[in-house]
């Protein structure tokens, strides 16, 4: 047991039983996918047709969807070509995006409810989510005619199974994905781009694995010896949600990074500025996560390229229905995205209501008092009387503590062993959600009701 260790015992057996096993383990899941997007990659810059790029990329894809689910790989091909099904059916109607959303949402819940054990079909999730992303962004260019016409198969799927972002992400648009078939020069800002974001996928992952988990006992012993020998949850329920959330955070910052990095390597991740060729594709901002301004911030920051999915093809659409409105579609839809959990839904929509109480209140407040406390930091030019007054650097202070209560509250909820439950222990993880809030007296919720509260009465 760690518990019993001496200081010197538990950093020893920290760099010799995790680091080092963590990192080796690291690589070995994911040198094979990291092989493929470098041969597409390089495969790209050849001058090929276009339907040759579109076919090595499909056929990297598969074989990288076979190394990570084996023959369960079939339930994402399955929703690829339903997705194609349902465009080209639809080609000449104006509504695809509808069509298709309902579509995705009546497959993935009876994939969840009926077609194989739950276990099996969230380790394929992310993939899941991915094709789905992809699909109805297309859809929805195509209504918006940001994409003129409905792809050919071979363009479709190259899309869909796009090597870089097929297994870990990110949502890339697909005009995204034609730019990066042309197979621009590779450049030492490119392969640093790599090297770096590979660098920082593997000290997120160390964190999480080797670091979060005894953040107070070891690294910061704030309570001393007395804690390493007899660690009592209920005085220190605090603290011990605070090292759950971080082990969470920097597991998804893990994932974030090494999407960068296979994204990037793959040859996608861009910004093109006349000549110039910036690789700065950004999937998550850490700092803005864990010292962050409001929750609103870190709404955007954990993932950017999903919030700007969800931004544009969610909230936009909802938004005729207004704001609040608007904001409870877009939690649903990404709840409803990152499949059928009780603990995530319940995060998800809680999220909903803290940022958006969170955004009226400070709204308000910023124009009560003339002030920059909006959930967004002000632009340099702004019109607010007040802004490098020390009063309001406390108010913006203020709101920030308590943003990151707000995160240890809820990333108190994940673990891998709930992510991983059964269908039959589903009640189990509603259980496991409503003893952790109860141990922590449901204070995240109580404090946005009184947040309200306030804002109702200055409003």
């Amino acid at each position: 047991m760690m518990g019993s260790f001496s200081r010197q015992e538990f950093f020893h057996e920290l760099v010799e039983g995790c680091l080092l096993p963590t990192a080796q383990q690291g690589l070995e899941q994911v040198w094979q996918l990291l092989v493929i997007c470098l041969l597409c990659r390089l495969l790209w810059i050849l001058g090929l047709p276009s339907y040759v790029k579109h076919l090595s990329t499909v056929a990297g894809g598969f074989y990288t969807l076979y190394l990570f689910f084996e023959l369960h790989m079939v339930w994402v091909v399955l929703l690829s070509l339903l997705c194609y099904l349902i465009l080209f059916l639809c080609r000449h109607s104006s509504n695809r995006a509808t069509f298709l959303s309902i579509t995705i949402l009546i497959y993935l819940l009876m994939g969840e409810l009926h077609m194989m054990d739950t276990t099996t079909w969230h380790k394929m999730r992310g993939s899941q989510m991915v094709v789905a992303m992809k699909a109805i962004s297309l859809a929805f260019d195509l209504d918006r005619g940001v994409v003129a016409n409905v792809p050919s198969p071979v363009e479709f799927m190259g899309y869909i199974y796009f090597v870089g972002t097929i297994i870990f992400g990110p949502w890339i648009s697909f005009n995204s994905y034609r730019e990066a078939i042309e197979g621009r020069k590779l450049s030492f800002s490119w392969i640093w781009k790599v090297c770096v974001s590979w660098v920082k996928s593997q000290l997120c992952l160390i964190t999480s694995n080797c670091v979060a988990p005894y953040l107070f006992p070891y690294f910061i012993p704030i309570y001393g010896d007395k804690l390493l020998r007899n660690k009592t949850k209920r005085k220190i329920r605090w603290l011990l949600a605070y090292e759950n959330a971080l082990s969470f955070h920097f597991s998804n910052y893990f994932v974030g990074y090494l999407s960068e990095t296979t994204t990037t390597l793959a040859g996608a991740g861009f910004t093109e500025e006349k000549d110039n060729l910036k690789w700065d594709m950004t999937i998550a901002r850490p700092l803005h996560v864990e010292f962050p301004r409001s929750m609103v911030e870190v709404a955007t920051s954990w993932n950017l390229p999903m919030s700007k999915w969800l931004n544009t093809y969610v909230f936009t659409s909802a938004r005729n229905l207004g704001t609040f409105s608007a904001i409870l579609v877009t939690y649903t839809a990404s709840a409803l995205l990152h499949g059928l959990s009780f603990h995530l839904g319940a995060v998800l929509l809680s999220l909903g209501f803290i940022t958006y109480i969170e955004h009226v209140l400070r709204k308000r407040l910023a124009a009560i008092f003339n002030a920059c406390i909006l959930s967004k930091k002000c632009q340099p030019n702004c019109s607010h009387k007040n802004n490098k007054v020390l009063w309001v650097y406390i108010i913006n202070v203020a709101f920030s503590t308590l943003a990151v209560f707000h995160l240890a509250y809820l990333g108190s909820l994940f673990n891998s062993s709930v992510d991983y439950m059964d269908d039959d222990e589903e009640s189990d993880v509603a259980n496991h959600t409503i003893q952790k809030w109860s141990e922590l007296s449901w204070a995240s919720h109580w404090v946005t009701f009184g947040c309200w509260v306030l804002y109702r009465i200055i409003l």
